[in-house]
């Protein structure tokens, strides 16, 4: 296998690309990635030096540059996203041109360079809310509500297109919500967890009683890997480990396996258009043998320690363009928060 993984330079790419090293011991791995503000390459500092690993820093909506990042490989594996909800409600045209154009370049060169797989990593949230007991089924309709899930939901149609229209055996995974470490601390998990490691307030949006499922990103990574060797090409495989929790139930986790104060808990105006619940039915990816392996409160408190243990790897990004970014989302909310 000759691997090209778009994206692994962010959170679950470069988890994927340690994944995949020590998986398939004849895997040559081929990293092309933007290096945007999530895209970090001390994330991959661990595999330098290897002889099967390879980086190219190039935009996947570039197709010169992904053309050439493809040429001779056999698998494709596309994490590259603008991943935020709430950045792609201030920015949703970047959003696009990556998720959507990105997308298509890669699909389009995988079509002209004859690959024997390409999956694409998509998430839960182009299902829309999932109201209880429901869990979204794979062939349920797309219900994208923010630009971000809209984004994403495109570029699945796309990909089922071009499984159709060209051949290309595409297959697509969805996600629940992932945590571990090397998460850009804007993702609610790493930007809690700092924040109360800092004694800093913990926006909470709104009453905290949107539900999610939470899945340990090494089981999110084995999920993909089972996918990738035995899903049917031109289909859809939802990934969720079964541990739903309401966001307030988290907050108060990380609050005692971080020793704050109660009180940095505040409750914030909420973001627009905001989902109340995702839920997935993963019986077609259970199918292939794949079962989760992390219970959620051990994964909860090994990422709390990785955070508390690299101060060096996260302190850097919240001293730099990150506080605008955070002022923007947070300041005015604060100001008008309860605890």
């Amino acid at each position: 296998m000759r691997l090209l993984i778009a994206g692994g330079a962010g959170f679950i790419g470069s988890a994927f690309v340690r994944f995949a090293l020590r998986r398939w011991p004849e895997c040559e791995v081929i990293v092309l990635d933007k290096l945007t503000y999530a895209g970090n390459p001390r994330n991959l500092d661990s595999v330098e030096g290897e002889r099967r690993f390879h980086f190219v820093q190039g935009d996947i909506a570039d197709d010169a540059q992904a053309r050439s990042a493809m040429s001779g490989c056999s698998h494709v594996v596309n994490f590259a996203a603008e991943t935020h909800v709430d950045r792609s409600i201030l920015h949703p045209e970047v959003v696009v041109r990556t998720n959507v154009e990105g997308a298509r370049v890669l699909l389009h060169a995988a079509v002209d360079l004859d690959v024997e797989r390409y999956l694409q990593v998509s998430t839960d949230e182009v299902y829309g809310p999932i109201d209880a007991p429901r869990r979204a089924r794979e062939e349920d309709a797309l219900r994208p509500r923010s630009p971000y899930a809209a984004s994403k939901a495109a570029a699945d149609l796309m990909v089922g297109a071009y499984h159709a229209t060209y051949g290309l055996p595409a297959l697509i995974t969805r996600g629940a919500n992932t945590y571990g470490p090397f998460q850009y601390p804007e993702k609610m998990i790493p930007l809690f967890v700092t924040n109360a490691l800092d004694g800093l307030p913990l926006p909470v949006y709104t009453d905290g009683l949107q539900v999610r499922d939470w899945l340990a990103v090494d089981d999110h990574c084995s999920g993909i890997a089972a996918i990738l060797e035995h899903g049917t090409p031109g289909e859809i495989y939802n990934v969720e480990a079964g541990n739903e929790r309401a966001n307030m139930d988290v907050v108060e986790a990380i609050v005692e396996l971080a020793g704050c104060d109660r009180g940095l808990v505040r409750h914030v105006p909420d973001r627009p258009g905001h989902d109340r619940r995702y839920a997935l039915n993963t019986e077609k990816l259970r199918a292939l043998g794949w079962r989760p392996r992390v219970p959620f409160d051990t994964g909860l408190r090994d990422t709390v320690e990785w955070y508390r243990e690299h101060r060096a790897w996260w302190e850097p990004i919240k001293s730099g363009s990150f506080r605008d970014y955070y002022r923007h989302q947070y300041e005015q909310r604060l100001a008008e928060s309860v605890p």
